[in-house]
């Protein structure tokens, strides 16, 4: 079973393959183990899950803020006619 933290940082990466879809998921990883470094000091193997939570939910947020306006709202539902 994965854990909670494990399965979080999954899917936020997924968001970011689908917010970045030119950049393969190995140029993803080497661009997360840069913050990480300098935030904590370790290298991707030495990061906890919960220091690399944090960088890839902060990479995903900078990455939405760049995206134009209609990226960053929320699908609407549709309502019945």
């Amino acid at each position: 079973m994965i854990p909670n933290m494990q399965r979080e940082a999954l899917t936020v990466l997924a968001e970011l393959c689908d917010l970045s879809p030119d950049v393969r998921l190995g140029q993803l990883l080497a661009h997360l183990g840069f913050p990480g470094e300098d935030q904590t000091g370790k290298s991707l193997w030495d990061i906890e899950d919960d220091q690399l939570l944090a960088i890839v939910h902060h990479h995903h947020d900078e990455l939405k803020q760049r995206l134009p306006a209609t990226h960053n709202r929320k699908p609407q539902q549709a309502t019945a006619s």
